[in-house]
């Protein structure tokens, strides 16, 4: 009886583009799957209290609110039409009256520029304590 000799067998080859896919795989599985949390340094605080920082009419006056649109008439103050000399004399006479009063000039973007300096210009001649402006889509 003739028995067959065993034949040496070669230790199999991992194939390692194979096992590459199969990781990718899954990093993409995990990557989808897991959800990110920003992590945010946070300081509690805690803030002293003032007695007089609560008090209406601490903060100054209310602020002059002047919109600029981009249609005719284009200078408004207080949702009244005006144009720039009478805006002039309109700050004028609230400065003579509130010395520290403050101006917001809100504007369209499409609003003409020039528009925009001659309200500039306005508050400078009414010698206006802060000017402060704002671009702002107004309308449709």
């Amino acid at each position: 009886m003739r028995f067959q000799s065993h034949k040496r067998r070669s230790t199999p080859a991992i194939i390692i583009v194979s096992l590459i896919d199969v990781l990718m795989v899954v990093l993409i599985f995990l990557v989808v799957s897991t959800t990110f949390r920003e992590h945010q340094l946070t300081i509690k605080l805690v803030l002293p209290e003032s007695k007089q920082g609560s008090k209406k009419g601490a903060a100054g006056p209310a602020p002059v609110i002047v919109v600029v649109g981009r249609e005719k008439p284009h200078i408004h103050i207080d949702s009244k039409p005006v144009n720039p000399q009478q805006l002039e004399q309109e700050l004028t006479r609230r400065v003579q009256a509130t010395p520290q009063i403050a101006l917001q000039i809100q504007a369209d973007r499409d609003a003409p520029y020039g528009e925009i300096i001659r309200v500039w210009d306005a508050a400078k001649a009414a010698k206006v304590a802060h000017i402060e402006s704002k671009v702002l889509p107004i309308g449709p």
